[in-house]
């Protein structure tokens, strides 16, 4: 039986993981209904009511006195600034990692209909691996925090049909752009969404450029469990995993199932125990991560006690 969810424990599991140079973490962190088990409802309150923007703006700071690591999708939107960075780093200690999303400039091929990419929606992308902007306008205003960035995701949205000339160019452009980055001091892993991707070509490039493929559970993609059993799939000296969805639901069916992420709604044994199975025995020579999202189960926090109980943690 899987203990309640005990703040201090928890708290004390993740940093003597993270002193053997595994991260645990949430994919972000501003969820009110984590408020009673991570957060002090007593922290927030203005008149005796929740004050959203003060929960907002400090959460972070509670949220580092539990995890060590957290995933920030906030860069995939838009280049980080300085300002930005440098606020994220002054609210959590020095043992603590932010593992960023890669800004969706560099990792989208066509941008899809969305009112938010404007005239742009539906054309291909002149900037799609652009190895200059990426140095430039994303990992440029990192450096300043480098101590405590993790790893760096390429999150490559499902690719249609039709994007590429011929079935090896997305691998070839890969190759290409990891050779014309800098490596010394940084960790990438690559999150792709195509199952037919996960072939050896793609595992080899990345294994020789010392880049994580990060296991994830997503809606047409083979389980975390699946994907580490591929023969080749661990291509780097560390481990990167996203526990993000059920694998064959939508994301919009679980925002709609678990909101407000009070609790876990539904139980996930398998990403459990693949969970602690990598915290147990996953690569560890440089910092490796893994994270949860509340889309999983309904409640990241309390995954995460799950994977850290079975794998004999907590």
């Amino acid at each position: 039986m899987i203990p309640r969810l005990d703040r201090d424990q928890l708290a004390a599991a993740a940093s003597a993981l993270a002193r053997e140079n595994v991260f645990i973490g949430t994919s972000s962190w501003k969820y009110p209904g984590w408020i009673g088990s991570v957060y002090d409802e007593q922290r927030y309150l203005w008149r005796g009511k929740l004050a959203q923007s003060r929960f907002d703006a400090h959460c972070l700071e509670e949220y580092a006195t539990v995890f060590k690591s957290v995933g920030v999708d906030a860069g995939y939107y838009r280049f980080p600034d300085d300002r930005f960075l440098r606020r994220l780093a002054s609210q959590v200690p020095d043992d603590f990692r932010f593992s960023f999303k890669v800004t969706e400039e560099i990792t989208i091929r066509r941008f899809p209909n969305l009112d938010r990419h404007g005239s742009r929606a539906g054309q291909d992308n002149p900037d799609f691996l652009n190895a200059d902007l990426f140095v430039n306008a994303f990992l440029a205003p990192c450096a300043e925090i480098r101590a405590k960035i993790g790893v760096l995701l390429f999150e490559f949205s499902r690719f249609h049909p039709g994007l590429f000339s011929r079935g090896a160019e997305f691998v070839e452009r890969l190759d290409h752009f990891f050779e014309s980055i800098p490596k010394e001091g940084w960790q990438y892993g690559v999150e792709i969404r195509n199952p037919s991707l996960l072939h050896p070509m793609y595992f080899e490039t990345l294994r020789k450029h010392g880049v994580s493929h990060v296991f994830n559970n997503w809606e047409r993609m083979p389980s975390v469990e699946a994907q580490r059993y591929l023969p080749g799939s661990t291509t780097a000296d560390f481990f990167a995993a996203r526990f993000l969805l059920k694998p064959g639901r939508r994301y919009a069916d679980a925002v709609a199932s678990f909101a407000p992420y009070q609790h876990v709604v539904e139980a996930n044994q398998e990403a459990r125990e693949s969970g602690a199975d990598l915290l147990r025995k996953g690569p560890r020579a440089r910092s490796s991560f893994l994270y949860v999202n509340n889309r999983l189960e309904g409640n990241a926090p309390a995954t995460l006690a799950a994977m850290l109980h079975l794998a004999g943690r907590l």
